[in-house]
């Protein structure tokens, strides 16, 4: 803990003049009763009120000095903590293509697939995961972290529209968004590298094939499974007709050779989802992967922990006048 305003504890020296009035002269001013013998009060055992007539004098203090503490702002101190965890790194690839759109998946396959990483996400609190998002071309949305909370807030705001908007180009550039997700892997010194591809095409964009990206994540260590979200032959899509949202059905486009190989050369497993129960039931088959050692670094925010002693001085500060007034109440 540390105090924002030290120059706050002068203050405590007023206790010293204090003590020393009360106890030289406060007991002089008290009202006292002459008696013409005192004999038969002697050995009189004192009563409890009597033993505890300077309580409320010593709760007055210790109002005084947590207040003090107050006006000096008490505060937690940032620091960085490290700790060993067992994760693996994990690299989250995902179509982003208007085809993502279709309503075969309930409410459609991009919203499937997002709630069902989001759920496989927060499984894996030790686990290093990023996120790379691909439509005709491919960029990471999110690093590699193990702070889920910014890579789900990350998650739940992507969608097709970045396509539709013209802010990457429309397409399925399934090399290029594993050749990105690599690229994250390359450096990493965990045991298990690896990057889960979601797609619902075949892949028409981008300068990296996805055999390319394949052999490259084999030679890195790095494993790939891929998985084809979507029923195996028609599906509704969302189109506009006449101002209002038309699903019309068309076929469903898989290269499902390619995918099945860029798992067999990297050691990983080709998966087939047609439905979200399929594509929770495979999460969760890769959430059995194997785990290594790793060291976490967290840092910790300084936030002001005045709260408790103010809370402390209001309630003794009501004991003292409590006390005062009822228990050790002198008249006159």
């Amino acid at each position: 803990m540390e105090f924002v305003n030290k120059e706050y504890f002068l203050l405590l020296l007023l206790l010293v003049p204090y003590l020393i009035w009360y106890m030289l002269y406060r007991k002089k001013s008290e009202p006292t009763m002459r008696m013409s013998d005192t004999f038969a009060y002697r050995y009189a055992p004192k009563s409890l009120r009597v033993r505890l007539m300077g309580l409320p004098t010593l709760l007055r203090i210790v109002t005084f000095v947590l207040v003090v503490i107050v006006l000096a702002r008490p505060q937690t101190h940032n620091n960085w903590g490290s700790r060993t965890v067992e994760g693996i790194d994990i690299m989250l690839a995902m179509d982003v293509s208007t085809s993502m759109l279709a309503a075969d998946l309930k409410p459609n396959r991009i919203e499937a697939a997002k709630s069902v990483a989001a759920e496989f996400i927060s499984g894996r609190p030790d686990d290093n995961i990023g996120l790379t998002i691909f439509a005709g071309e491919a960029f990471t949305q999110c690093p590699m972290t193990t702070d889920h909370v910014s890579l789900l807030n990350l998650m739940h705001s992507v969608s097709t529209n970045i396509s539709e908007r013209g802010l990457i180009e429309d397409g399925t550039a399934i090399g290029m968004g594993l050749a990105n997700a690599v690229g994250r892997l390359k450096d990493s010194k965990a045991k298990s590298k690896v990057v889960i591809l979601l797609t619902d095409g075949t892949n028409n964009r981008g300068d990296i094939s996805p055999l390319m990206a394949a052999n490259i994540a084999k030679s890195l260590g790095v494993r790939i499974y891929t998985i084809a979200v979507g029923s195996k032959n028609v599906a509704p899509y969302p189109m506009i007709v006449a101002g209002k949202v038309e699903y019309v059905n068309r076929r469903s486009d898989f290269d499902t050779e390619t995918l099945r190989e860029i798992a067999t050369i990297s050691n990983g497993q080709f998966y087939r989802a047609s439905n979200t129960a399929e594509l929770k039931k495979i999460y969760n088959d890769i959430d059995k992967l194997e785990k290594t050692k790793m060291d976490v670094k967290k840092f910790t925010k300084r936030y002001d922990v005045y709260q408790p002693f103010a809370i402390a001085a209001i309630i003794v500060l009501l004991l003292e006048i409590l006390l005062r007034m009822t228990v050790f109440r002198r008249i006159p």
